[in-house]
């Protein structure tokens, strides 16, 4: 991936999740002083009488807080598959990505995301 700045910070490494009318950026970015951290962008085509544009939603996650988010997302949507949708086949959902977006299952009950 070609480095790419923006305002003093370098971009390490990008995913990018389609998702029907919503795309999901996954970004590591660098500090000036070599730090690491995330940001997860959701972005929406918007229409308006002149065209449209696109409606994004940011969130900055630094290193010490990876543990954390990843463990509360996970919780959170296991409980949505195991407690309020225990009828839904979460399987249907799997493997329907094209080649230009890659996801990761983070609530599988087989496997946890792990930040090393």
């Amino acid at each position: 991936m070609e480095e790419n700045k923006e305002k003093g910070r370098d971009e390490i490494y990008s995913e990018r999740v389609r998702a029907g009318k919503r795309t999901y950026f996954f970004d590591v970015k660098a500090t000036r002083s070599n730090d690491y951290y995330l940001t997860i962008t959701e972005s929406k085509r918007r229409f308006k009488d002149d065209g449209f544009f696109y409606e994004k939603h940011k969130i900055f996650l630094y290193k010490e807080d990876f543990h954390k988010f990843v463990d509360a997302l996970n919780e959170t949507v296991n409980h949505v598959k195991t407690e309020l949708l225990p009828e839904v086949d979460f399987s249907q959902f799997d493997n329907n990505e094209s080649d230009e977006s890659k996801t990761v299952n983070v609530a599988d009950e087989d496997s946890d995301l792990k930040w090393d």
